[in-house]
């Protein structure tokens, strides 16, 4: 019994070696060159090579400060920008970093190199007291991909 036991385990041994040699011999064969798509390759190339047709936003100021303000005044204020690229400037998405600054902002409007445009920030100072720091952030198709714009207010709570 002993015997038979060692026998079907030096079986089981050699099979799985066995196995593991021709799965590796095999693997071995496959060039991964081969695989390789001539078409996706120029299309990265292309994509590559027209990084200087990205469209550049500049902005007059990326930080607002609204001082001193009272609890429950609504302010905003706008940034305005320009387009410096060499594309067209578009503004995918703005988004608030929380329910109380809302951005409006061009929305799917191309702004053709040269041109400038606007983004008007409002801030809800309903019960936020203290030194409050805001963010929005805009989702563009510049090289970098998203632009930050910061507002701060110390808001005075109610008397």
């Amino acid at each position: 019994m002993k015997f038979r036991k060692q026998t079907s385990q030096a079986s089981l041994m050699a099979f799985l070696i066995t196995f593991a040699l021709s799965f590796f011999m095999m693997s071995c064969e496959s060039d991964p060159s081969k695989k390789v798509n001539k078409e996706n390759v120029e299309n990265t190339e292309k994509r590559l090579n027209s990084v200087v047709d990205f469209a550049v936003i500049d902005f007059e100021k990326t930080n607002h400060d609204f001082g001193e303000i009272k609890d429950g005044d609504i302010v905003e204020t706008i940034f305005t920008f320009s387009n410096s690229g060499n594309s067209d400037l578009r503004i995918l998405n703005a988004t608030g970093s929380c329910g109380c600054t809302v951005p409006e902002y061009p929305r799917d409007v191309p702004i053709s190199p040269g041109e400038t445009g606007t983004i008007k920030v409002k801030f809800d100072s309903s019960n936020k007291p203290g030194m409050q720091r805001k963010t929005v952030t805009l989702t563009t198709n510049t090289s970098k991909g998203k632009e930050l714009l910061n507002i701060k207010a110390f808001v005075l709570p109610k008397n």
